[in-house]
């Protein structure tokens, strides 16, 4: 990234962090004719597109090839894992970066937007310091993003985070996991497609805290089955290594052993040393919170993405930023609400959902107003000719609309578009059972859960 020529140093949208809501918020803006400086001190796409989102499904594709070969024999096709060459998935995870990387660039400088490389600083509520220049703008978007968490280990030599998972030079033999939410769950199953020993330690009393406990349920047996080893309700007390392996101790007293442990606790906001505080710029334990219209305490300044309080996916960093450049021109449009929007966790069986879970379900409209239905995939053509299991799982309101879609199975995150309308335009089972679904296709198990949740199953039991 090289740094644009900039006529002036007064924009209309400045914007701190390059990242999913940066330069979202970015291209819409200048969609918009809004003049825009965006301020990056590494590459344009940020934490998704270089060491996270795209890399890690990168990896997960080659491990759902190698599960193929593994698993050929059962549909007659005789076949061995001889090796995994790691520097050739690394180069085809790296190609893909750099392809989508490139065409990223290209969409940035058609829009006109400047582009300024280098660490950003505010100065003033809406100024921001790069290399000594400053930039003003009439409004400022704060998008710097998170970075691991680390709960205080030492990350180097064999513990590590996902940033260095991503470019390991060697396949590790054994691996203990800390949390077993979407990062650590993802790389366990990644790299028990591999071949390698993989333990799962969280402290929470399951996996996929988070998800409902139907897929909680499913993904546990799932796997034991794959030999995928995890202990729940218990953490780790500490960590020590050494030029041969690691040592894990759990707080019961366990040592674990293995060659490499990664560190995957999830991310925290990356807003220190920014001189937010110093600005004015409220900020609550690394966060920068705001109202529903993505507004901080100070006038004219907003957040998006990561920096603000909840979900942590790319998807909604993006729409953050076409909310924000939206709301700037006076388009008003509609707040993001973190429920709708849809969650995918890309380990084998994927899990997708969108929505609230049975629990929460219960909590906000009581237990006697919940209505919900598991719809097995043992009932499904296409999910059988895949060998996957899983369920599709619907809650409603009682006599109301379907508020949850909760699903897993091999390639389930694929429908979670339609889970995403069902439960974003508050669509009723009838609404849905009356939309005919092609077969035989994964898809038409939203359909038959429709249809049983209507009171009229075709596949299954109501």
């Amino acid at each position: 990234m090289t740094q644009s020529p900039a006529d002036t140093t007064t924009f209309d949208i400045v914007i701190l962090g390059a990242g999913s809501g940066g330069y979202a918020a970015a291209l819409r803006a200048a969609q918009l004719g809004k003049s825009v400086a965006l301020i990056e001190k590494d590459k344009i796409g940020g934490t998704c597109l270089h060491v996270g989102c795209v890399p890690t499904k990168a990896l997960l594709h080659v491990a759902e090839v190698a599960d193929e070969i593994n698993h050929s024999s059962t549909v007659g096709i005789q076949s061995t894992l001889d090796s995994i060459d790691l520097k050739e998935v690394l180069a085809f995870k790296d190609g893909i970066i750099s392809r989508l990387y490139g065409g990223l660039q290209g969409l940035i400088k058609a829009a006109g937007i400047t582009v300024v490389e280098g660490e950003g600083k505010l100065v003033g509520p809406k100024t921001v310091e790069v290399n000594g220049q400053t930039y003003t703008g009439e409004n400022l978007i704060l998008a710097t993003g998170s970075d691991a968490r680390t709960l205080g280990l030492d990350i180097g030599g064999r513990v590590v985070t996902s940033t260095e998972a991503l470019t390991l030079a060697e396949l590790p033999s054994s691996v203990v996991i800390i949390g077993g939410s979407v990062i650590g769950v993802e790389f366990a199953s990644v790299w028990n497609s591999f071949g390698v020993d993989v333990t799962i330690v969280e402290g929470l009393p399951s996996l996929i805290p988070l998800e409902d406990p139907a897929l909680v349920k499913q993904l546990e047996r799932a796997f034991r089955k794959r030999k995928i080893n995890f202990k729940t309700g218990v953490k780790f007390s500490g960590v020590e290594q050494t030029d041969s392996g690691a040592t894990v101790t759990l707080e019961n007293g366990e040592k674990l052993e293995a060659d490499l442990v990664l560190v995957a606790v999830g991310r925290g906001p990356r807003s220190a040393g920014f001189g937010f505080e110093e600005a004015g710029i409220t900020v609550d334990r690394g966060w920068v919170p705001t109202d529903e219209r993505l507004r901080t305490n100070v006038p004219g300044v907003y957040a998006v993405g990561d920096l603000v309080p909840g979900l942590q996916l790319a998807h909604r960093g993006f729409a953050h930023g076409i909310f924000v450049a939206e709301e700037i021109a006076g388009l008003n449009p509609q707040p993001i609400v973190d429920s709708g929007i849809p969650r995918v966790t890309y380990c084998n069986p994927e899990i997708a959902s969108v929505g609230i879970t049975e629990p929460q379900a219960r909590e906000k409209y009581g237990d006697e107003n919940v209505e919900t239905y598991e719809y097995n995939l043992g009932g499904n053509g296409k999910s059988q000719i895949l060998g996957t299991a899983g369920i599709v799982k619907l809650v409603r309101e009682k006599n109301g609309p379907i508020v949850g879609v909760h699903m897993i199975g091999t390639r389930f995150g694929e429908q979670v578009g339609e889970a995403s309308l069902i439960v974003n335009w508050e669509a009723y089972p009838e609404d849905v059972a009356q939309l005919i679904h092609a077969h035989p296709t994964q898809n038409e198990a939203l359909g038959e859960a429709a249809l049983a949740l209507a009171g009229k199953p075709l596949h299954s039991h109501a």
